[in-house]
């Protein structure tokens, strides 16, 4: 049976890859330290190991025990705006956690290394952003991401480690952390909503994205292992249609079935504009997306019902504190 280890399997995007993978006839093994996850989102059909990638003696430990065909690495903390204030803690996780595992990989014989980068390697780069453009990352984030995905080419031209890289974006739905304040916007709107609280839009709010439900995502990345002609290529996977986050509030409101109430704070450092490609995508993986906003604004907005409110707290560890938006510091 073909055995494949899923990082960040108890997260989002890691659990329903998981999902995928099970349903594929897999063997999975799930790795979370729980931080940003959740212990139900693991697919009960697959094996649980607490911990975290970024400690070498648990990734030995795991790869002396088993032995993988397949690594999903989706394991990261994707917080682009806050990684300007938690540099050391982002690259530990980020990049270290990775290259223990490629280390891992390169050791135990993986025969391929799937790994979940960002549209935050692109950095600013004219629309729509493509995988043929030279990444110029500008935040931590980013540049922790186009490293991995740098180190992946190296690992692959001296010892054959085959990859597959996903720059996946704005991705959205069903087990989403909505009790994160620092990234995912669709959830932090819809956790605002549900406490009776307006929603909050950094700077004028014509900034744009397009925003991809999880049904869009997970499939194409689970199912990439048995494409040949995606090995040692990198992949843009996401929505095709741009909104604005004043818009997108408003689709929020909407499917939460309440009437849109936001406020706007000072603007923070980031990206004005980002939507990508998918045409190379389509082109050797067969990818459409085909879950519209309306849809699956109304699929997760069933789910964060049920499931309520979540307590977002600050970030305990801020390295940096000078220009950090003040809302980042607030209890609820």
């Amino acid at each position: 049976m073909t055995c494949s280890l899923v990082t960040g399997g108890a997260g989002f995007i890691g659990s329903h890859v998981a999902d995928e993978l099970a349903g594929m006839g897999h063997e999975v093994h799930v790795v979370d330290d729980l931080t940003g996850g959740f212990r139900d989102n693991v697919p009960g059909a697959a094996k649980f190991h607490e911990g975290s990638v970024s400690d070498p003696e648990f990734v030995a430990r795991l790869f002396a025990r088993f032995r993988f065909d397949y690594i999903f690495h989706l394991a990261a903390y994707a917080a682009e705006g806050l990684s300007h204030f938690i540099r050391r803690f982002n690259y530990v996780n980020n990049v270290v956690g990775s290259v223990n595992l490629i280390d891992a990989a390169v050791n135990g014989g993986v025969r391929c290394f799937v790994f979940t980068s960002s549209i935050a390697a692109y950095g600013e780069a004219p629309l729509p952003m493509t995988e043929e453009m030279t990444p110029r990352p500008v935040d931590p984030y980013g540049i922790a991401k186009y490293a991995v995905e740098l180190d992946l080419k190296a690992a692959r031209e001296l010892f054959g480690l085959e990859f597959i890289v996903f720059r996946p974006h704005n991705v959205y739905g069903e087990r989403q952390n909505i009790g994160d304040r620092y990234r995912n916007v669709i959830g932090i709107f819809m956790n605002q909503i549900l406490q009776g609280r307006p929603m909050t839009i950094f700077g004028d709010g014509e900034q744009t994205r397009a925003f991809t439900h999880i049904r869009d995502v997970a499939p194409v990345i689970a199912r990439s292992v048995s494409v040949p002609e995606a090995r040692n290529q990198v992949f843009n996977v996401g929505a095709d249609v741009p909104y604005s986050v004043n818009r997108l509030a408003q689709h929020v409101a909407r499917a939460m079935g309440v009437e849109p109430k936001v406020v706007h704070l000072p603007a923070r450092h980031e990206v004005v504009d980002a939507y990508s490609s998918h045409e190379k995508a389509r082109r050797l993986l067969g990818y459409e997306a085909k879950v519209d906003l309306e849809a699956g604004l109304g699929a997760m907005a069933s789910w964060v019902r049920g499931h309520g409110a979540r307590k977002s707290k600050p970030f305990a560890d801020i390295e940096i504190s000078r220009a950090l938006p003040s809302s980042w510091l607030e209890e609820d």
